[in-house]
């Protein structure tokens, strides 16, 4: 089932806070406008119940108030909503105005001499469903007799005027709900134009056009950080792409270098009868080739697996100088006939996974080896501070074009053809050290001068 877009979704919720807000607002008016009809009302027919109560009260018998009809009846005349009763005691009619309102049933009677209120108004219905609103009351007279007297309203004429008050507010409150709806649905259709156009540029990003840049000068305030955020991404993409792209071209340039010496040397050996030590030569020169392969295969495995989020270290407190000392020792048959002297000068202890620290201090002692000149001496020093353990392998030397040092830890990186940026000569060992150092929380940097290159590996404090 397809489901609402959020176009549709704000206009919805727009219409809807729109009947809530008109519906509670005319709710408010409406009955606030009943309230002060009715209590209106209520003023009215007090003040026309105590006026007829105090002119009546000033006649001397119930004959006084058929003589004073005009007197009394004028405080009703005008007004077809108003009536008017007066009976004395054994219920003869002495005045009477809008008879055909009468439908009074049992009121309670206000006893003279008490003075009236408006919570003595009472409601009650006529026969024929009208809402009747009124006051009755006993006046005494100066002869001492009792009449009694009803003050009424027929409220048909406020139920009309409320009625057509509330029709006008379902009406309004329709035409909101329509207004809004439609008007919400446009205003928002035009505010998630930006978003369109960003779905529109991001669309145009393919293999082949990582380059492209989702635009970030006209959208609003509220998108540019989600641009700004897209835009790096992409970057970063690209980026990636190019380094798997180059990866992936290097190591198959490199992968076919030991493959054809191989085949090369195989077919040259073939060619003609060969005496049992020439052939057991190009067997020789063949296994070096394969152990070159597996050392390419291992660190590429190794290099795939640690860029796993899964992949797991297993740290231990271990002491840097007899690590360090076991890794020189290793190296010390190669260093000698080099001629080149291992110097350590080590302390303190570092939370680490072991292997991997030997990986990558070998790595880097094999690549200072491979271009230390003779009679030199490599230098393997390591101090630790509230900062952490710094790992410095330092090696004299032809120093590095400081325009190659930011990328000598990237796969299959070389300076020039004379150089390798890795130990073992699979172009990964660098690489592979960068790779450690990132598992551990830590940072790997070189620094080449004249005396010196160097090395470096921070590890964080536990």
């Amino acid at each position: 089932m397809r489901r609402f877009s959020l176009t549709a979704r704000l206009a919805t919720w727009f219409a809807l806070i729109t009947v809530l807000v008109f519906g509670v607002g005319g709710g408010v008016l409406y009955h606030t406008l009943a309230q002060q009809i009715r209590a209106q009302d209520n003023f009215d027919l007090v003040l026309t119940a105590q006026r007829l109560r105090r002119l009546t009260s000033e006649l001397d018998s119930p004959q006084g108030i058929t003589l004073h009809e005009s007197r009394l009846d004028s405080l009703v005349i005008g007004n077809q909503a108003f009536f008017l009763r007066v009976q004395d005691s054994d219920g003869h009619v002495l005045l009477e105005r809008n008879p055909s309102h009468f439908a009074i049933g049992d009121l309670q009677k206000v006893k003279a001499p008490n003075r009236i209120f408006e919570h003595d108004v009472q409601e009650w219905h006529s026969a024929d469903g009208l809402t009747m609103r009124g006051i009755a009351t006993d006046i005494a007279l100066g002869d001492g007799s009792v009449v009694h007297a009803v003050v009424g309203r027929e409220m048909s004429d406020r139920e009309a005027l409320l009625a057509l008050y509330r029709d006008t507010l379902y009406l309004t409150t329709l035409c909101a709900l329509l207004a809004a709806a439609a008007l919400g649905y446009l205003a928002v259709r035009t505010s998630l134009r930006p978003l369109r156009d960003i779905a529109g540029s991001a669309a145009h990003v393919t293999v082949g056009k990582l380059d492209t840049r989702i635009p970030s000068g006209r959208v609003p305030r509220e998108l540019e950080a989600l641009v700004d955020a897209l835009n790096s991404m992409l970057a970063r993409i690209e980026i990636g792409f190019e380094r798997l792209s180059q990866f992936t071209s290097d190591l198959a340039h490199d992968l076919r270098t030991p493959l054809g010496n191989m085949r090369g040397a195989s077919e040259v050996a073939l060619a003609r009868s060969r005496s049992a030590d020439e052939y057991q030569a190009v067997l020789v020169s063949n296994i070096e080739e394969c152990e070159r392969l597996s050392r390419m295969v291992e660190n590429v495995l190794f290099l795939a697996r640690a860029d796993n989020p899964q992949y797991v270290t297993t740290a231990a407190d271990f002491s840097v100088r007899d690590e360090i000392q076991r890794v020189a020792e290793y190296f010390e048959g190669i260093a000698d006939d080099a001629g080149i002297a291992i110097r350590v000068m080590a302390s303190g202890q570092l939370h680490a996974d072991v292997e991997l620290f030997r990986r990558a201090v070998s790595n880097l002692l094999a690549n200072a080896l491979r271009y230390t000149p003779r009679g030199k001496t490599v230098s393997i020093t390591a101090h630790g501070t509230t900062d952490g353990v710094t790992v410095t392998v330092a090696n004299p030397g032809t120093p590095i074009p400081p325009e190659h040092l930011s990328r000598l830890f990237d796969r299959f990186y070389r300076v020039d053809g004379s150089r390798s940026n890795s130990a073992g000569s699979t172009g990964l060992g660098l690489a592979i050290v960068r790779t450690i150092m990132e598992l551990h929380g830590g940072s790997a940097s070189v620094e080449s001068d004249a005396a010196a290159t160097q090395f470096h590996l921070h590890f964080p404090p536990r």
